[in-house]
């Protein structure tokens, strides 16, 4: 392990230099980064982060339109609002035609992409699912249909595909086997998650992995590994936002992570992989007004307004004071693309596909 402090400001630089880093000094640079005395260095990776997306993405910030399709999930993640200990919890599941609807609003908005995410309700079918794919694709054949819904196995990973949907999201939540079981009941598996991701590469998913910063248990150590995960891996699409507890779950009282150390991990991530579309969470932007534009400004290039019915978004609740009205909603396309086109950024409604190279 690497611990002197010139030395990380050596690691950053060869990091914006394209050079390839190991755990080791991963984790050097997670446990020293913030530091003050490498704000120059630290402000010389974020500068580097953005030109590596001007050069694949230029200016533009993608819109995907989120449909939080149900609150009931069959999982009891510790950090989880929506887990299935949570008795308290307002539950809601969209209908299909509920479903169809609001990714019928999304085009109508301009939006080519819409991503179905939800937990994992027994409800939500392979028949079902694939019912609902195949109309959006039937009706709109330029939108590219995301789902995030967890863990399924590879036969329902596969149907799912051929019914037309085009990229899954899955984060892994860590790279690490024993945090993951820190974080995760006993039934389910670091090595489950893993398999379910190698599954969707295979199946020709576009795949998206990722992690919550600052989540309990979390290091420098474990971090370097999710880093070297995303190093190896290359996925297509990498979400990272803070962790924020949630009153009803066994991490109620845990400290939630910080927009600095998201932010920093952005740049990194953008340098590690500079084609992978990364998106400004909303997470972000629930711990800090500003926090979507400070993660733009730090290598991100993705934003997720909401498409769910007014009366069931503050019932999708991951964790506490989620925003779910005003500026992050689809509605209000134009507050965003303002808060957007103030930063100088330009916001496009296309389906922002991973550019391969």
């Amino acid at each position: 392990m690497i611990h002197a402090m010139s030395e990380v400001d050596d690691i950053i630089g060869r990091l914006t230099d394209g050079e390839t880093l190991d755990e080791g000094e991963f984790a050097a640079l997670v446990a020293h980064g913030l530091e003050p005395e490498h704000a120059e260095s630290r402000e010389r990776l974020r500068r580097a982060a953005v030109e590596a997306r001007k050069s694949v993405y230029g200016n533009d910030v993608y819109v995907r339109g989120l449909v939080e399709i149900s609150s009931y999930c069959r999982n009891n993640c510790l950090y989880c609002g929506i887990r299935a200990g949570n008795a308290t919890a307002d539950r809601y599941r969209l209908s299909p035609d509920q479903i169809l609807e609001c990714a019928e609003e999304g085009y109508s908005l301009g939006f080519r992409t819409v991503v179905l995410q939800g937990g994992e309700d027994p409800f939500f079918t392979d028949a079902v699912l694939e019912g609902v794919i195949k109309a959006i694709k039937s009706s709109h054949p330029d939108v590219a249909v995301t789902l995030s819904l967890g863990e399924r196995g590879r036969e329902s990973f596969a149907r799912l595909r051929e019914a037309g949907a085009d990229r899954y999201l899955l984060r892994h939540e860590t790279a690490d086997a024993d945090h993951y079981a820190r974080l995760h009941p006993k039934e389910m598996s670091f090595e489950n998650r893993m398999k379910c991701l190698a599954d969707l590469r295979e199946l020709g998913y576009q795949v998206g992995c990722g992690f919550m910063v600052g989540s309990p248990g979390q290091t420098s150590a474990t971090l370097a590994k999710d880093l070297a995960f995303i190093r190896d891996f290359r996925p297509e699409m990498c979400g990272i936002g803070p962790f924020v507890p949630h009153h009803a779950t066994p991490f109620a009282s845990e400290p939630r992570g910080t927009v600095e150390m998201t932010c920093f991990l952005l740049s990194v991530i953008r340098l590690v992989h500079p084609r992978v579309l990364l998106p400004a969470t909303t997470a972000l932007g629930t711990i800090d007004p500003k926090g979507r534009e400070k993660g733009i400004l730090s290598g991100a290039n993705v934003v997720m307004p909401n498409l769910s019915p007014v009366a069931v978004r503050r019932k999708y609740e991951l964790y506490d004071n989620k925003i779910c009205t005003g500026e992050e909603s689809a509605q209000c396309r134009f507050c965003l693309r303002r808060r957007v086109e103030s930063i100088g950024y330009r916001l496009v409604v296309d389906r922002g596909d991973y550019r391969a190279g």
